[in-house]
């Protein structure tokens, strides 16, 4: 990696460029030069620029109207349809901070996001969303008849807030993340780190100079989707995928060909449901992140010439801090964006320079976050003064990494409990407060188990009262009422004890592994070897021919091993999609045998690089 006359354990930005441009200045530059150019495609319809100008302004001028200023934070309570970037933009150009409050996440948690933030507003289509009392709640067309009128007597939509441009310290979206503490936290970051990530991946080369179709694949609670959404505002297109085509793999394939996407963000997880149906035909250009780039995923994009980038960096400092193209020797995190700074620390905030030891990866620079609203004791905690960079800060990452002899930075885990599953960030004590806090249970912990190389799942174990009958499928069921489903357990054991270490805390390594699937009697007809493989990857001991897949902790990951194994198993040609529309054991069981009539699987087609000229 390059270095300068610094320690070897900081590596240095290039040569940091000018302040770049506020988001909204180049989203009127864009729409000005280009006002008929598809800015949104999505499941309701498609927006031209000078659309999406139009209906972002009389948003904007609506929330005015209802009091939302300069400062304040707006709750977006959407879909993902054309509402959702009108609404995101519309909370901006009327000064506020947006929240993002993803629909599909439990009543409950919503509205403890809604207060803690203090939101001035609400966007929803929901006549009443789970939002405190008293905060007015608006539809995404609000003031869609003044815009209209404005339009047909050829006058800017935007006048009354056209001229608006934020300081770059003002707030731009407060993402909540999960929390140690049992609560999920915000981070607030602004304008300026937002205005920065754009301007850095440009500088980098990560987004190209022409115009492109980006799609739209994270949720807007997830902090990739700032990377997405915000390049509208430079001019690019956006292809909202909505959840129905990103659970799909081969409907997804389509969309992505229908509309020409050039640029897709996706974790390594999500890329191996779309790798088959992608098979030959012309891939995106593949930002990677949310999760490491295993081995195996690296060296097959790297050898057949996918065009790839791995992306690191934590919400605290704003979605991306450092990029690698994912080619060459095997992964790593790669060189800081322009104007990032990495340091490579240990204890006492001495730089790490020996190849090979280990130390925390701190990172400053514009990108970094005001902090966590409302919780000064935890921001102090994390964001610490740079020793060399006076006047600055720095975020503590609390990941942990190293240098190879020949200067890669490679991610070597983590110095707390925190982990990453399929692209969200897990702190294992809030799901361990959520099931301590249910009737029948006086302790709980959680962690994390490896069902099968790479299948990384979250387990609960509980210790139940005497007397109150609580079952680990009644547990379960409880915490999908409170939690959203990345956080929920794949499964609960229920322990006598919890095993505690010397000084009395609990000792997860010691934790046992989630009960074994049962043996399978020899492999019979096809009813039972399916089922033996539902058993071996979901790791219970039994299933009914109207057992579920996801109600069982499925997920896209294990569904992929279940297709695997069955293709191995029997030879057929079976494709996720049999397994995701199946309504139970039973139909997904008619879907095998109807593939098994019908020959051998074809071979497993290979990948090939997108070659054309974009």
């Amino acid at each position: 990696m390059t270095t300068t006359a610094e320690p070897a354990a900081t590596v240095q930005p290039t040569t940091p460029a000018a302040a770049p441009a506020d988001l909204l200045t180049r989203l009127r530059a864009a729409v000005a030069a280009h006002p008929d150019r598809p800015a949104v495609h999505a499941v309701d319809g498609s927006l031209d620029f000078a659309a999406l100008d139009r209906r972002t302004a009389a948003l904007a001028r609506a929330l005015r109207a209802r009091g939302v200023r300069r400062g304040d934070r707006v709750g977006i309570h959407l879909a993902r349809t054309a509402d959702l970037p009108v609404a995101l933009l519309a909370a901006w150009r009327a000064g506020a901070a947006y929240v993002p409050l993803d629909p599909a996440y439990p009543a409950e948690r919503i509205a403890f996001m809604a207060a803690d933030a203090g939101l001035a507003a609400v966007v929803s289509t929901d006549a009443a969303p789970p939002v405190p009392a008293g905060v007015p709640v608006l539809r995404p067309d609000a003031g869609a008849a003044d815009a209209g009128a404005g339009a047909a007597d050829g006058e800017a939509a935007a006048s009354g807030d056209a001229d608006f441009a934020p300081d770059p310290l003002d707030s731009a979206y407060v993402i909540y993340t999960s929390g140690s503490t049992g609560r999920p936290k915000g981070v607030e970051v602004p304008h300026g780190a937002v205005a920065h990530l754009a301007a850095a991946l440009e500088r980098s080369g990560a987004y190209r100079p022409e115009p492109a179709v980006v799609g739209w694949n994270a949720s807007v609670s997830f902090d990739a989707s700032v990377q997405q959404w915000v390049r509208i505002c430079r001019g690019d297109t956006l292809v909202l995928i909505d959840d129905a085509r990103r659970a799909d793999p081969a409907r997804l394939a389509v969309l992505l060909a229908e509309h020409g996407v050039t640029d897709l963000d996706l974790t390594p997880s999500h890329w191996q449901l779309l790798r088959e149906p992608l098979a030959g035909a012309r891939v995106p250009r593949l930002f990677m992140g949310g999760e490491p780039v295993p081995e195996r995923t690296w060296r097959e994009l790297a050898d057949t010439g996918i065009d790839a980038l791995n992306l690191y960096g934590p919400t605290e400092c704003t979605v991306d801090a450092i990029t690698a193209p994912i080619t060459g020797p095997g992964p790593h995190l790669g060189e800081p964006l322009p104007g990032v700074r990495a340091h490579l620390l240990d204890d006492r905030l001495a730089p790490v320079t020996a190849p090979g030891t280990v130390g925390e990866l701190y990172l400053s620079g514009p990108g970094v976050a005001h902090g966590y609203p409302g919780h000064p004791g935890l921001t102090a905690g994390r964001f610490v003064a740079d020793p060399f960079t006076p006047g600055s800060r720095m975020y503590r990452t609390g990941d942990r990494a190293r240098r190879t002899a020949d200067g890669l930075l490679e991610y070597v885990g983590r110095v707390d409990r925190q982990v990453k599953l399929r692209g969200f960030r897990i702190e294992p004590g809030e799901v361990e407060h959520a099931l301590a806090a249910l009737d029948g249970v006086s302790a709980a912990a959680v962690t994390v188990h490896e069902a099968a190389p790479g299948d990384l799942r979250l387990a609960g174990y509980v210790v139940t009262t005497a007397g109150s009958g609580a079952d680990a499928a009644a547990l379960l069921a409880a915490l999908r009422r409170t939690l959203p489903a990345h956080l929920v357990p794949a499964t609960v054991t229920v322990l006598d004890a919890l095993p505690l270490t010397p000084n009395g805390k609990v000792d997860h390594r010691a934790l046992p592994a989630p009960a074994a699937a049962a043996e399978a009697a020899p492999a019979g007809g096809v009813e039972e070897q399916v089922a033996e493989v539902w058993r071996t990857v979901l790791g219970v001991p039994a299933v009914e021919p109207t057992d579920d897949f996801l109600s069982l902790g499925g997920h896209s990951l294990a569904a992929l091993r279940v297709v695997h194994l069955l293709r191995r198993k029997l030879n057929v040609e079976l494709q996720l999609r049999h397994l995701l529309d199946a309504a139970d054991l039973a139909a997904f069981t008619a879907a095998v045998r109807l593939a098994a009539e019908a020959g051998p699987a074809a071979p497993r087609p290979a990948l090939t690089a997108r070659r054309a000229a974009r």
